[in-house]
């Protein structure tokens, strides 16, 4: 019986041809990893702090130096941050000719208070902060060819609240005014009354508008300029007797918080009732000027409110 001739190869068995593409030269479990993409994390930019700030208003990002050169107002929506007492005097008075009255006054803690920290120990780390010894600096000065008394609020210090210290220099300062016959300016900023000293800090109140009672009685002017925020007590007070009343755009101006207003007289409030804009319109202030054009409209003032008296 013959032999079959059956091959592998009859069947198909032949060995396997190349791959077309050939395995690399190494080994076949090493794999070429891909490069790491950067994450989303790492390529955000990082912005250095003190170089920009984004503005409330339009969320754009304003350079810290254009800011500082515009005042402290955004150069695209008008948003008027806010600005420290000394710069404010920088921008308003004439090249040396602001003579500082009472820098060394501080407050007293008369009523040994004590919260979550001592009120010593406030004064001390405002003080420290803030390089000033209470929330008002007043002097003397010249504004265009008008020298006049200036008082100006910084609400950095404590919110600007009115303790006997800012009342006794506001006072000194009207009847250093009301003396000398000169017009006077007090730009105010604040949130009220400094609770640390009670019905102390209430009595500034009186004393301050009795002092202006005076300087009117001389027929002397008196512009009060109302800037964001300014409440409470120093709005109910001598911030609200002006001959002239002026604020800033989109200032917060008013007595109590909405929220209180609201649950005092049962009423809904209408929106943006405690702006500058909407007092305005209702008879409350007399203008509303922005802070580039503070210093030219006070002298087109004083030109006006001294006619006769140089």
């Amino acid at each position: 019986m013959a032999t079959s001739s059956f091959t592998k190869k009859s069947l198909g068995l032949e060995s396997p041809e190349p791959a077309v593409t050939p395995p690399p030269a190494t080994s076949p479990t090493t794999f070429v990893k891909k490069p790491k993409l950067p994450s989303r994390k790492s390529r955000k930019r990082d912005i250095p702090e003190g170089l920009w700030t984004k503005c409330p208003k339009c969320a754009t990002m304003v350079f810290d130096k254009e800011l500082d050169e515009n005042l402290k107002v955004c150069p695209h929506c008008q948003h008027h941050f806010p600005i420290g007492a000394r710069e404010r005097i920088h921008s308003l008075v004439g090249t040396c000719t602001f003579e500082e009255m009472d820098a060394s006054m501080t407050s007293v803690d008369v009523l040994n208070f004590t919260g979550t920290a001592s009120y010593i120990s406030k004064l001390e780390d405002y003080q420290k902060s803030t390089g000033l010894k209470d929330a008002v600096i007043t002097g003397i000065c010249k504004i265009g060819e008008h020298r006049a008394g200036l008082g100006v609020m910084d609400f950095t210090f404590l919110g600007g609240s009115m303790g006997s210290v800012v009342g006794e220099k506001l006072t000194r300062l009207i009847e250093r005014s009301t003396e000398k016959a000169l017009p006077l300016i007090i730009i105010s900023t604040s949130g009220g009354a400094r609770m640390y000293e009670g019905m102390f800090s209430l009595m500034q109140m009186a004393k301050t508008c009795a002092a202006l009672a005076y300087h009117a009685k001389a027929r002397l002017p008196y512009i009060s300029v109302l800037t964001h925020p300014t409440t409470a007590g120093v709005m109910a007070s001598f911030a609200s007797v002006g001959d002239l009343i002026i604020a800033e755009p989109g200032a917060m101006i008013g007595f109590a918080g909405p929220r209180v207003i609201k649950d005092t007289t049962q009423a809904e409030l209408p929106p943006g009732f405690q702006t500058a804009e909407f007092l305005l319109d209702h008879g409350l202030i007399d203008a509303i000027v922005p802070r580039k054009e503070l210093k030219p409209r006070l002298i087109e003032y004083l030109n006006y409110m001294t006619v006769g008296k140089n």
